[in-house]
């Protein structure tokens, strides 16, 4: 396998490891996102009409209706860019733009962006953001999830419609 499929694929990897762990919060109650925990082992299939990759820059970028996908986990962007360390050993962030949507189960996220840091374990989607579970739906500005403790926390001017129970 040469260097640069090598490294497009760690790329997939690592958007495979950043699509698995998305939960969900709002003010500070936990939500998970989807119905059922994400093999991550399982393969990324990537479907876009673009690819480039820049050796000179340290970047691989999908455009063209992107879509990616592991087991019932879905993802679609216009745009997904992915940038290497500084060394290009590493993957360090990936930005996917234009209208994201992530699915899992029954549970969708929208936004208008979202960022994976790597380092920081931490993907923030931004931009109108909405998450629908069942009959619930939150909005707010920003999300963002840290992978490391399984958290998330909306910003913005959070709404949300709470439904009583019927019991």
């Amino acid at each position: 396998m040469n260097y640069v499929a090598h490294r497009l694929l760690l790329a997939l990897s690592l958007c495979a490891f950043a699509l698995t762990a998305a939960p969900a919060m709002a003010q500070g109650s936990n939500l998970a996102f989807g119905q059922n925990a994400q093999n991550s082992d399982e393969p990324v299939e990537v479907e876009a009409d673009s690819l480039a990759i820049s050796q000179n820059d340290g970047t691989a970028e999908f455009t063209g209706n992107v879509k990616m996908t592991q087991g019932d986990l879905r993802m679609t962007a216009p745009r997904v860019l992915v940038r290497y360390a500084e060394d290009q050993s590493r993957i360090q962030s990936l930005e996917a733009t234009g209208g994201v949507v992530i699915v899992s189960g029954e549970d969708v996220a929208e936004s208008e962006r979202a960022d994976y840091d790597v380092d920081a374990a931490e993907i923030v989607l931004s931009g109108s953001v909405t998450v629908v579970q069942g009959q619930t739906t939150l909005t707010s500005e920003r999300m963002t999830i840290s992978l490391d403790n399984g958290t998330a926390v909306m910003q913005g001017r959070v709404r949300t419609l709470l439904q009583p129970g019927s019991n």
